[in-house]
């Protein structure tokens, strides 16, 4: 019985520390730290570039279509014409300018004889009232025909389609010719609303186009549009670029700087970085008084191997895991090493 009693007593004993032991192995493994490198978040101060693209456009275009239909006299330009502000750009028939120019001459002899039997009393007020009537009417008319049987240009520029020849029937359906300008354009660029309050007029933007890789054209903000687009978020821009040797040309795919001038932002290292499965959350962990702290960041722009974050619960100060963050979950504890220990 005896003998019964220490053996029961034995296997009691082993049970006992062996459950210990398992105690302490498992306290021992929770307690193991995540070797780490950390460095401390800070603001450096970078040259803000806004980069946006579009298609350049002449800075200003004209529809030659005469308000006359009729036949078309004479076109006094082939495409790829330059002209001058106000030369003659097309001649419409003539024969009602003509006819008017008749009747007005007629009426303008009449009226010089009106006015003399005015002044005579020769006549009624009533009979001179109506031939007045008449001859201001004409005289409308007349300059409404010289006005629109002869189109000119409107400002300086290029012939860029025509789209009839001398003696065709114009019934306005489409314009005769097309003209732009070149040596000035426009860009329309589409800015994010967070920039609106930093948008000035007068602000200048670098042009770069892939056929002139090696060369920076200069444009200006002229204009801010007043209005955020509810589904872009974003406002419109309108940028004139001086282009007196006409380099560019409209249509051309450009890409665009916009320079914001210097600001303080928080970078960190863009390998610290990691995105949560399944979404496109970002977050990073900071050391916490020796263990590992999860925090959402918002990103910015890139720079080189550093990424901007945008304000929020990461802090200047924080000290940032960067080299073993990708095993760590929250509540981790760390062992930050340092410069010269060797990482498993």
């Amino acid at each position: 019985m005896k003998q019964i009693f220490k053996v029961s007593l034995f296997i009691s004993l082993a049970a006992f520390l062996t459950a210990c032991n398992s105690a302490e192995q498992t306290a021992q493994e929770e307690e193991k730290a995540e070797k780490v490198r950390t460095s401390v978040v800070e603001k450096h101060t970078i040259t803000r570039t806004l980069p946006l693209s579009g298609t350049l456009e002449a800075y200003e275009s004209m529809n030659v279509a005469p308000s006359l239909t009729g036949i078309i006299e004479h076109i006094y330009v082939e495409e790829g014409d330059r002209v001058k502000k106000g030369d003659k750009l097309v001649r419409m028939d003539q024969t009602q300018v003509r006819t008017t120019k008749q009747s007005f001459d007629n009426y303008e002899v009449e009226m010089k004889r009106m006015d003399a039997l005015k002044e005579a009393g020769s006549i009624s007020q009533q009979t001179y009232d109506q031939t007045k009537l008449a001859f201001d009417q004409t005289k409308e008319n007349l300059k409404y025909y010289e006005q629109n049987t002869y189109v000119n240009a409107q400002f300086d520029g290029i012939i860029s389609a025509k789209n009839y020849e001398d003696g065709e029937l114009y019934s306005g359906a489409s314009a005769v010719l097309s003209l732009v300008q070149i040596n000035k354009l426009k860009i329309y660029v589409n800015v994010p609303e967070q920039y609106f309050p930093r948008i000035k007029e007068g602000m200048s933007l670098d042009i770069i186009s892939e056929i002139y890789p090696d060369q920076t054209f200069k444009g200006k903000v002229e204009i801010i549009f007043p209005t955020i687009d509810t589904s872009t978020h974003t406002f419109k821009v309108k940028v004139a670029i001086p282009n007196a040797k006409e380099l560019l040309r409209p249509g051309m795919y450009v890409k665009t700087y916009l320079n914001l001038g210097d600001e303080d932002i928080m970078t960190i290292p863009y390998q610290s970085v990691l995105k949560l499965t399944g979404s496109n959350d970002r977050y990073v962990f900071i050391n916490d008084s020796g263990y590992s702290k999860r925090i959402p960041v918002v990103l910015g722009e890139r720079y080189d191997e550093s990424i901007e974050i945008l304000p929020g619960e990461l802090k200047v100060g924080d000290e940032l895991v960067v080299v073993g963050q990708g095993r760590l979950v929250a509540g981790v504890k760390l062992e930050v090493l340092s410069g010269d220990d060797e990482q498993e």
